[in-house]
């Protein structure tokens, strides 16, 4: 539990590709550092096997919010929170204390493909559940437009450019641009932060 007055710790990843042997590192950090919160940013499946991609956090007592990426189905990640009682908030909300976290997953391509226009209203549905809370989290699984992870040559999603301009959440995290791993920016007044499979620990 969270106490006034305490900041919110968490340790936000993404791009795991059902390598549980990334994520058991990852709930390792997570236990290490005593952070009160796991984000995972999407393509939480993929690559391999998807076996206990989520289990590592459980087992350690973590609570972890989830959205989906582009490798991962909306269904899969409606199944992964339901067999590991975690929450996705791919067009939803959470709030831990003084602080809220919205998000919206998928990509411009892929099996959770959205356009544009469905990515900004799922953007917009899930900040709805925020009013009167100052201190908040966007999440997504694609880069804003404009940002240094367009690097790597995809472009960015102008919706959650649009969405970063208005909603002004302290903090974007996300992930999608391997190349990009880490990297720290600012748009407007947001710190974009693109946590990769390494992740970060922030805190609130």
């Amino acid at each position: 539990m969270v106490t006034k007055g305490k900041k919110l710790r968490i340790l936000a990843a993404g791009d795991v590709h059902g390598d549980s042997r990334i994520t058991k590192k990852l709930a390792e950090k997570a236990e290490k550092e005593n952070v009160d919160l796991v984000i995972l940013c999407g393509d939480l499946t993929g690559w391999t096997e998807t076996k206990e991609v989520i289990k590592p956090f459980k087992d350690k007592n973590k609570k972890v919010l989830i959205i989906p990426g582009n490798h991962d189905s909306f269904a899969t990640v409606d199944f992964l929170a339901t067999l590991y009682g975690v929450k996705n908030i791919h067009g939803y909300s959470a709030k831990y204390e003084d602080v809220g976290i919205f998000g919206a997953g998928g990509a411009d391509l892929g099996l959770s493909a959205e356009s544009e226009d469905e990515m900004f209203k799922t953007l917009k549905q899930a900040h709805s559940g925020l009013k009167g809370i100052e201190k908040k989290i966007m999440i997504t699984h694609m880069h804003p437009s404009g940002s240094l992870s367009e690097v790597s040559g995809f472009e960015g999603s102008k919706a959650i450019t649009k969405a970063i301009k208005e909603f002004h959440p302290d903090i974007l995290l996300h992930s999608h641009i391997h190349e990009a791993e880490g990297v720290e920016e600012i748009i407007g007044k947001t710190k974009v932060i693109n946590v990769g499979k390494s992740g970060k620990i922030i805190e609130i």
